[in-house]
């Protein structure tokens, strides 16, 4: 009869165990899952491949972060070393974990020359061709990090107050952002020198959102693929000569705009709040 009891109870004690053991490998799982899956919203060196590609070709060997940190020109004015601008990510940073990236308002890419974090790469993760310039040579003005965007309503050069700390911050003094010169209606007198992104230049460094002086800022870095649109190969500038080598041969009466509203009468949508 003993011998049962205590048989009975080590099956109970083993079952709960395995129990616990499954429960907190499910939670462990699922918190890796999510560390996966979380932020497309995410950084990345230059050079770095499109991020699908990217996170297949990052072997998360942090060299890169390496290269980046130990540089030359990383050192405070007393000499001393200063953090890198890459990060590898770590459990808790919603990034896929063990992948480098940055975040301009800690330390934004500075601009080197001569890129160290880019020639480590052993795998190809980011593309060292993709930043060389005619003459063959390492060109971080080639680099497409992500984005600069202004958000207009907290920008307070927008409101008419003199500003231009972003302007002054970027590297590409007056090619990546300009100041675009408007009269201020309300006063009649003042004007507003409003600070305007150029898509084709800005490399993303993230130093301008750095430099912002609101409490929080009014000009960030996304992506590229979360900050600019496509208007598609149907639509052509045809003042730009140079525009029809991005849709290549096609020609007007081969170009089809149809779509599922293109099968509806105007009676089946409109005046019926009826999404499309």
């Amino acid at each position: 009869m003993a011998n049962s009891d205590n048989n009975r109870r080590k099956f109970m004690a083993t079952t709960l165990q395995s129990v616990g053991l499954t429960a907190l490998g499910g939670l462990l799982w699922s918190g890796y899952c999510d560390e996966a899956k979380a932020s497309p919203l995410v950084l990345r060196p230059p050079g770095a491949l499109q991020e699908d590609d990217f996170l297949k070709a990052c072997i998360k060997c942090g060299l890169c972060a390496e290269a980046c940190v130990n540089r030359e020109s990383n050192k405070n004015r007393d000499g001393t070393q200063r953090d890198g601008t890459l990060k590898m990510a770590k459990g808790g940073d919603h990034k896929l974990i063990g992948t480098p990236y940055f975040i301009p308002t800690d330390v934004p890419c500075y601009m080197c020359d001569d890129i160290p974090c880019v020639p480590v790469c052993p795998s190809g993760a980011l593309d060292m061709k993709s930043l060389l310039n005619e003459k063959e040579e390492l060109d971080i003005n080639r680099a497409k990090m992500g984005l600069a965007v202004v958000h207009k309503e907290s920008c307070v050069a927008f409101w008419g107050l003199q500003c231009d700390a972003c302007y002054r911050a970027c590297p590409l003094l007056d090619e990546a952002i300009t100041l675009e010169y408007q009269k201020n209606e309300r006063t009649g007198k003042h004007a507003f020198l409003l600070p305007v992104v150029h898509s084709n230049v800005c490399t993303g460094c993230g130093l301008c959102e750095k430099a912002c002086i609101t409490e929080k800022p009014a000009i960030f870095v996304l992506p590229r693929e979360h900050s600019m649109g496509k208007a598609g190969d149907h639509y052509v500038k045809g003042w730009d000569k140079k525009d029809q080598q991005r849709v290549g041969d096609r020609k007007a009466d081969e170009i089809e705009t149809h779509n599922e509203r293109s099968d509806q009468a105007p009676s089946d949508y409109l005046n019926r709040e009826i999404e499309y």
